[in-house]
C-alpha cells in the first residue's frame, strides 16, 4: 500500500486499477510570481548582511529566471537545496525567512 502526500490544489483525471493512468496536476504559484518572491529574498538578504545567503538566493533566482526563458519547469532539486540552505541561515521569526518559506509554498516544496 502506498501513500500519497498532496500540498495544495490538485486536478486531473483518475483512472485506477490495472493499466489505470494517474495524472496530477499542481496547481501552484506563477513563475512570474516565483520570480518576484526571488528577487525580494536576494535584496532582504542583502539588506540583512547576509552574503552567502543572497549569493543562494540569487542561484534560485537564476535557475527561475532560466527555466522560464527556456520554457521549461525549474530545477526542483536546486530550488529545495537553496532554499533549505537559506532557512538554515536564518534566524527564527525574520523576514527573510518568511519569505523564503512563502518562495517554497508557492513552488509547492
Amino acid at each position: 500500500m502506498s501513500t500519497f502526500n498532496f500540498h495544495g490544489e490538485v486536478s486531473g483525471p483518475s483512472n485506477f486499477g490495472d493499466g489505470g493512468k494517474i495524472e496530477i496536476h499542481h496547481h501552484g504559484a506563477s513563475p512570474a510570481e516565483a520570480l518576484r518572491l526571488a528577487g525580494e529574498l536576494v535584496r532582504r538578504l542583502q539588506a540583512e548582511q547576509q552574503p552567502a545567503l543572497a549569493a543562494q538566493a540569487d542561484v534560485l533566482r537564476g535557475e527561475l529566471a532560466q527555466a522560464g526563458q527556456e520554457g521549461r519547469p525549474a530545477d526542483q532539486g536546486r530550488v529545495r537545496q537553496a532554499l533549505e540552505t537559506i532557512s538554515m541561515g536564518l534566524a527564527a521569526g525574520s523576514g527573510g525567512l518568511a519569505l523564503a518559506q512563502e518562495l517554497g509554498r508557492a513552488l509547492g516544496l
